[in-house]
């Protein structure tokens, strides 16, 4: 009789026998052969630890919620604010162990389940199942909030009135077909041993310090080291967080030259390319790339060589020896849209009362221009949206094929992979009937609304189509590298040919082609953490699926709420221009909505179009990765070749803006730090404390982060002084082109 604890039966005893399983779980193998996962994972099992409990039930979903409610209130804010999972994570854990003791223990049966609230100790597997929960709190209302964006855009900066069934909808949809793509691509991305998505590991490593007991030594135990780090990050955040936000961005270049434009420019932080500055702040540090403690050392090798090659020489270059894109009417480093003449470009004026543009209007008003670091990286994102296939199509096409065709089951399975046997698997179609349905139901969403989502049940297809098609590709770098090559760009690029003039259309095609590719690779690193913790397949099916809509409705109803509540969000143009709620990570998706969408890349990127030559891009960055490989093949004995990534290359200059060169230069010096030279020559202690240290990390931070909110900062007590001002390069945001007029700019 199977137990609500959620563990699977075994297999009969003669494939159990096959696999050499003795009693304690342990399994004759070979190390895993990724040496990063051999150093940190553990390779025994317990399966008779319960897992889906009362306690997994009512502290998953309650961190869920927590953090749904949390992270969507924060994105809306000036200064948002990611809280991710492992703060839940920490405070589940004596929760639990108060749970444990202080339940009933007595035995409940029902229809032939045998169930207990307090089925013994609170373990290791229940807390895994928690963090699931948790991180799909973490995946709608953080960094990958992007249906709720598609939202907040229709109506805060559109001021189109939406359904809240429709809404519904569109978050539920892209959420659950993002799951279907996840179950389907198992077999390519969780279960081979070379798939070992590397953020993984700083999960395995705290669960490894939460839980297990060391044997007494001169070393501090994981757990002590995780408190001691834990806390020194918790008290320092409150420097750049609140006391002093200058070590956010330390620009010293722009206090050296006060008065230079070409300076500051150079040398600031935030609004430049920022030669010579530097962050001493964690936020800031893995703020758009991750923690650096866990990406790979080749990984960081290849997005520094990107980040040089495109921050020191080929925008400078463009900028002041070409003046590309008449660069020099506008700043060197901004998100904005502006017209001919350095001014911000005003959308309200080309758009009809049907949110589609009024050509005569825009034919009057003018051009559309971008900062020539924003043009730059949008041009970035066509080379590495093709050379992303390309790369994983000759590097790894055989092993997808060969895949294909053996249905996984002649797959050599590592450790983790024979452990896992022993578990009854998730269904296949069981992933089908998520998938099926969810496009099904975006479909007649497409009917139903169809003047709201602008978008045809044609378009919602080829969507479709492009998900299913990159997915694989990206999940292949991610799950490698730890970095996921976006190609956000290249979907609204196709459909803004296709459909020109409607933004919400582009939006749209945004969440259902791109962004449900987003969420798989969250689920399948979910999934990975699953299969290196050994928790059942089904416990792992049902706890994502449950949190993924609860997640999602939380998510939905908090937002609606802030946007019928809060006056003029998102508007700091409007009567309150001081307000906190300013939305800036929407304010980009708006802005791309009115690239792509709105404008269309035939006027921007066609014949005649002034950014026309960025298209090159394409198949430039098609052809690079075959040089590459065919060295490879050439001399097969230098291993260091195949770790020349393109794809990754290219992301060292992704998502900026509003990522900054200081953000991705100081990951860089940090990753270097930790994961060469202490990897290399201090083994033991990156094998022992290096995960630790990023869960750490990010833990006390985010701690801080929602003290210092709720104390201080949203009771209004803001400091003012010199080492509150971010920066101090005022010149920084200057153009130099002659005759143009800027705010607190000289004109030339």
């Amino acid at each position: 009789m199977q137990t609500l604890s959620g563990t699977s039966p075994v297999k009969d005893m003669d494939a159990e026998k096959a696999n050499n399983n003795d009693n304690n779980g342990h399994v004759e193998h070979e190390r895993c052969p990724v040496e990063e996962v051999a150093l940190v994972v553990p390779e025994t099992d317990d399966p008779t630890l319960p897992v889906m409990t009362f306690r997994a039930w009512f502290l998953g979903l309650s961190s869920c919620i927590l953090l749904i409610f949390l992270n969507t209130f924060f994105t809306y804010r000036t200064q948002p604010l990611t809280i991710s999972a492992i703060l839940m994570q920490i405070a589940v854990l004596p929760i639990g162990k108060f749970m444990a003791r202080t339940l009933p223990t007595t035995p409940h049966k029902l229809m032939g389940w045998e169930w207990s609230l307090n089925p013994g100790p609170f373990n290791i597997k229940e807390h895994v199942i928690i963090t699931i929960f948790a991180n799909c709190g973490v995946a709608y209302g953080g960094g990958d909030a992007y249906s709720i964006g598609a939202i907040t855009v229709m109506k805060a900066y559109y001021k189109q009135s939406l359904s809240f069934i429709c809404g519904l909808f569109i978050v539920l949809t892209t959420q659950i077909l993002g799951y279907g793509w996840a179950g389907i691509l198992r077999r390519y991305l969780v279960d081979p041993v070379d798939m070992w998505w590397p953020s993984n590991l700083a999960q395995v490593s705290l669960f490894r310090a939460l839980h297990e007991k060391e044997h007494k030594s001169k070393s501090l135990t994981r757990m002590q080291f995780f408190l001691v780090a834990l806390g020194a990050s918790f008290l320092y955040y409150a420097l750049p967080g609140y006391l002093f936000p200058i070590l956010t961005f330390f620009s010293w270049v722009c206090w050296a030259w006060p008065n230079s434009i070409t300076a500051q420019q150079v040398g600031s932080g935030y609004h430049g390319l920022g030669v010579g500055a530097f962050t001493l702040d964690w936020a800031g540090i893995s703020a758009y790339h991750g923690s650096p403690l866990v990406a790979p050392w080749s990984s960081i090798l290849n997005v520094g060589v990107g980040f040089i090659m495109f921050i020191y020489i080929i925008v400078p270059v463009c900028y002041w020896k070409f003046d590309t894109f008449d660069a020099r009417k506008f700043p060197i480093f901004s998100n904005q849209l502006f017209t001919s003449a350095g001014q911000k470009y005003d959308t309200t004026k080309i758009l009809t009362p049907r949110f589609d543009l009024d050509i005569n209007a825009y034919n009057n008003y003018g051009k559309l221009y971008l900062s020539p670091l924003f043009a730059l990286s949008i041009g970035s994102g066509f080379a590495r949206f093709t050379a992303t296939l390309t790369h994983v199509a000759l590097f790894n096409g055989r092993d997808i094929w060969r895949q294909t065709w053996s249905a996984v089951k002649t797959v050599k399975l590592d450790i983790h992979g024979k452990l896992m046997q022993r578990y009854k698997q998730v269904p296949e179609w069981w992933f089908y009937v998520l998938l099926i349905g969810s496009v099904a139901l975006s479909l007649l969403m497409s009917f139903v609304w169809k003047e709201s989502v602008q978008l045809p049940w044609w378009g919602m297809l080829f969507a479709f189509a492009m998900a299913f098609i990159v997915t694989l590709p990206i999940g292949v770098i991610q799950a490698t590298t730890n970095q996921q090559p976006g190609y956000d760009i290249i979907g609204q690029f196709i459909i803004g040919y296709i459909l020109p003039g409607k933004p919400i259309a582009n939006l749209i095609f945004k969440i259902y082609g791109r962004i449900s590719t987003v969420h798989a690779l969250s689920f399948l690193a979910d999934l990975k953490l699953g299969h290196y913790m050994k928790i059942p397949p089904r416990c792992m099916y049902t706890a994502q699926l449950v949190g993924t809509v609860v997640a999602g409705v939380v998510n939905l109803g908090v937002a609606w709420w802030m946007l019928e509540s809060i006056q003029d969000i998102c508007d700091i143009e409007g009567d309150h221009p001081n307000s906190p709620w300013t939305c800036p990570k929407y304010r980009v998706t708006f802005d791309a909505s009115v690239i792509w969408g709105l404008i269309g890349p035939k006027r921007l990127f066609g014949a005649g179009g002034m950014y026309r030559n960025l298209v090159w891009l394409f198949l430039i960055g098609a052809v690079l990765p075959v040089p590459v490989w065919a060295m490879s093949k050439i001399f097969p004995d230098k291993k260091w070749i195949p770790l020349i990534n393109i794809p990754v290359i290219s992301y060292g200059f992704a998502g900026m803006p509003p990522a900054t060169p200081t953000n991705i230069a100081s990951w860089l010096v940090t990753g270097t730090i930790f994961n060469y030279f202490v990897f290399n020559y201090h083994k033991r202690w990156w094998q022992k404390y290096n995960y630790v240290l990023s869960a750490a990390l990010d833990a006390g931070t985010a701690f801080m982060g929602v003290l210092l909110f709720f104390a201080l900062q949203n009771a209004g007590h803001d400091l003012k002084w010199w080492g509150t001002e971010v920066d101090h390069c005022p010149l920084a945001t200057c153009p130099t082109a002659p005759g143009i007029i800027a705010k607190g700019c000289p004109v030339f």
